[in-house]
């Protein structure tokens, strides 16, 4: 029987380098968006992430990703990196977002969600942690100043991990959003280690389905949660590291009679429940009740959001909305293993997951790292453009493709 030719493509991408076996006949092969607007790499890139998909020969090394603003003008830098200028659709343009990003590492990484998740008609509003590095502010700085919809928050906390801080970090980005003149219809937090699912139009019509409610993910405390909220904690900040201290001391019952939720960090909420947290008594009662909890942000949106009487409302919800896609390491055995490397029980996503992330409802997934595991997000991420730019209803620029 003939023999089957094979190729050995070496595929640079932005400092990795990707080996693909591909058979004869792939090489000019794409179900993607139209061959001739992609470029070379791109094209390459597609093929080698149908390899990682369909589990055929491919590994990759190299992780010194450059960030690509370097000396380009704004302009300049939009084009060049493929930013999309334009609303894709009348539907989205009549519903903008307004999203929080908190920071503290990993540029390359935030750089890349940023772009993935940019939109003219949203806004943006970037938390950088107080501790982060001189040059990492500047470097954060220096892409949003690029951008009319996205700014630095005006106030910058010294983020903590679980601790009261990384609540107030979203909570200073609200009073913002809601200061910046758009007048968006959810808001969104992510951190700077997410990266979407979804077009930025799909995201609008899975929030559209909740007509005005919240999304807050959450359920009663389990047991082994309650002493987060039962305990008082403590901040310890040292030359080496931060973290959240618990003592032995009771805390006095929650404000106003709240009954104590437990949920996700990150939510969907609407701007008429963002405007009762900043004004409400029961809210600031219950913020400054949680500022000796462990991860009040764990608690504050989803107890909120199970009180009747809040704007959008939903006394009776459980961890529906498909926010995030997270691998912990306790439940391998729903999502088959992590094919990255956990951190603090999550995963780091390598290129082994992507089939598991294509096929995820979720609007979100958590966690990347783009100078451990480049393809994974670079695979993502060219994934995206060409769903969200089959589904443009408008004029396609050409910069706009990859």
């Amino acid at each position: 029987m003939r023999r089957q030719r094979r190729y050995l493509l070496a595929i640079p991408l932005l400092g990795a380098v990707v080996f693909v076996v591909l058979h004869k006949g792939e090489l000019h092969r794409s179900k993607k968006y139209p061959r001739q607007t992609m470029c070379h790499e791109s094209y390459l890139l597609s093929r080698a992430c149908d390899a990682f998909i369909e589990q055929k020969k491919a590994f990759v090394w190299g992780n010194l990703l450059k960030t690509s603003r370097g000396s380009f003008t704004c302009s300049e830098y939009l084009m060049h990196n493929h930013y999309i200028t334009s609303p894709l659709s009348a539907e989205e343009a009549a519903f903008p977002l307004a999203y929080i990003i908190t920071l503290h590492k990993e540029f390359d990484t935030f750089e890349r969600l940023f772009r993935a998740i940019y939109m003219p008609q949203n806004v943006y509003c970037v938390h950088v942690d107080e501790k982060a590095t001189a040059q990492f502010k500047q470097d954060v700085e220096t892409l949003l100043n690029c951008f009319p919809n996205a700014f630095i928050a005006s106030k910058n906390e010294p983020v903590i991990y679980a601790g009261i801080s990384r609540l107030q970090a979203d909570l200073n980005c609200m009073k913002d959003l809601l200061e910046s003149g758009v007048q968006w219809k959810y808001l969104l937090n992510a951190c700077g280690q997410d990266f979407p699912l979804k077009t930025n139009k799909e995201i609008v019509q899975h929030l559209k389905g909740y007509k005005g409610k919240n999304i807050t993910p959450g359920v009663l405390p389990p047991a082994h949660v309650i002493s987060r909220t039962k305990y008082i904690h403590k901040e310890h900040i040292g030359t080496d590291s931060s973290y959240m201290k618990k003592t032995n001391v009771l805390k006095q019952s929650p404000p106003h009679n709240l009954t104590i939720y437990f949920g996700s960090a990150y939510i969907a909420v609407t701007k008429p429940f963002v405007e009762f947290i900043l004004n409400d008594q029961r809210a600031i009662d219950l913020l400054e009740w949680s500022k000796d909890s462990y991860s009040p942000d764990e608690h504050f949106w989803v107890t909120l959001n199970r009180i009747p009487d809040v704007p959008g409302s939903m006394p009776n919800a459980s961890w529906e909305g498909n926010l995030r896609a997270i691998k912990w390491n306790d439940r391998e055995s729903f999502h088959g293993g992590c094919h990255g490397h956990y951190v603090r029980g999550i995963c780091i996503y390598g290129t082994g997951d992507l089939k598991w992330l294509f096929k995820s409802t979720s609007m979100f997934a958590n966690k990347f790292e783009l100078k451990t595991y480049p393809p994974t997000v670079e695979c993502l991420e060219l994934r995206l453009r060409e769903r969200a730019l089959n589904q443009s209803e408008t004029q396609v620029k050409p910069s706009w493709y990859f």
